[in-house]
């Protein structure tokens, strides 16, 4: 089964965080039916030309869509359901925060349809979290993650680090209470300060690139003793347990995308020829909900890809994967081989410098590489 990923965007917040450029919004209070209507009248749109599709992950992001209710939760689901065939070990990920509110729901979530549950902890040092503009303490990330851990077999929580004056040592140390709390999956996200965050208005440093990179190198080392290798440049897991929708999504699968900012990939069959669309919702909530009601779809883009630019936004993603890119399956997607894209010359420096392996099978960025992977990329895919 080919494999096919619903993405669905719930933006808004009880509070913005100073780090974050995701298209998320605080608003006080929030039509859920109204919404959960638009959402599925969002997704009959794009079903319309997939019906041959076969669902096999959704992904709830946000925002934060563990304040969705469980009611709206349950009736998207069921709107995906009704829409295309699904496949019998349908995923259906959802991210949450450590409020007491949200915890308390956990269990509705599991009942409406949600598989696995990703915690959004960021750290487990009260400073930080307060630095980080986090509303929730440490506790009550301990509290949320023993109500994940009851509740869902497959569960998730990310960790922030490079945070300003963090160090190595107390890195290792909430490595170690990390695990204490794990399950099958963790992910870890370097700060970065985005352009137009409060973080960047304010000046806000993240830790240098030198200490980045060894707190990188610890978590690899720590993680991995553990038995929770990196699949992915930030994320680990044990085998078996990676989250498909975003591993399917690097791979290079198709994916529909709704809700306000959402961005979609699709291969569609028109004049006797497959062409990939690159989707993407209007941004704002409120603009993208009168959209949804008037015409019947939030759309803004849906853009022509070039055949090069998607071959390239593929080698991009697949080179962020510990596995790599499978040539068989980028020439099945793409009608071309992966190094046609790829400058000879700087490939030949990454492999004899140890930042990439090549064989026949596969192209893949090392520990190393994924250390500098957009420089990296930037050299590889020079012309």
């Amino acid at each position: 089964m080919t494999p096919f990923g619903v993405y669905v965007h719930w933006p808004f917040c009880e509070s913005k965080c100073p780090y974050c450029d995701f298209n998320s919004h605080v608003q006080d209070a929030v039509d859920q039916a109204r919404w959960a209507r638009a959402l599925i009248a969002d997704l009959a749109h794009y079903a319309a030309d997939t019906q041959d599709r076969t669902v096999t992950t959704v992904f709830f992001g946000g925002g934060t869509p563990s304040l969705m209710a469980p009611e709206t939760v349950a009736a998207v689901i069921q709107g995906i359901r009704d829409l295309w065939p699904c496949a019998e070990d349908l995923e259906v990920s959802l991210e949450a925060n450590p409020s007491s509110a949200e915890i308390a729901a956990f269990p509705d979530l599991k009942a409406a349809g949600v598989t696995r549950l990703s915690v959004g902890v960021q750290s487990f040092d009260d400073a930080a979290l307060s630095a980080l503009g986090r509303r929730h303490d440490a506790q009550a990330a301990r509290r949320a993650l023993v109500g994940a851990r009851d509740h869902f077999e497959e569960f998730s929580f990310d960790l922030i680090y490079a945070r300003p004056e963090q160090t190595k040592d107390k890195w290792r140390q909430e490595l170690r209470e990390a695990l204490t709390f794990a399950g099958p999956h963790l992910s870890f996200y370097q700060l970065t300060i985005e352009s137009g965050t409060p973080f960047h208005k304010d000046g806000v440093k993240a830790a240098e690139g030198e200490l980045g990179a060894a707190l990188f190198d610890i978590t690899q080392e720590v993680l991995g003793e553990a038995g929770l290798p990196a699949y992915e440049i930030s994320n680990h897991a044990r085998p078996g347990h990676e989250c498909r929708h975003n591993l399917n999504i690097w791979r290079g699968w198709d994916y529909v995308g709704v809700g306000p900012g959402a961005h979609g990939r699709l291969a569609l069959s028109g004049d006797g020829a497959v062409r990939d669309w690159g989707t993407h919702q209007v941004h704002s909530p409120e603009r993208w909900l009168s959209l949804v009601e008037s015409k019947g779809h939030g759309t803004a883009k849906r853009r022509l890809l070039d055949d090069g630019d998607r071959a390239e936004e593929r080698v991009i993603m697949g080179l962020r994967l510990t596995e790599g890119i499978d040539r068989t399956r980028f020439q099945a997607q793409t009608g071309r081989d992966v190094l046609t894209l790829i400058n000879p010359s700087k490939l030949a420096y990454a492999v004899g410098a140890g930042y990439v392996d090549l064989d026949k099978t596969r192209i893949a960025a090392t520990a190393e590489g994924r250390l500098r992977l957009n420089s990296l990329l930037a050299s590889l895919l020079a012309t």
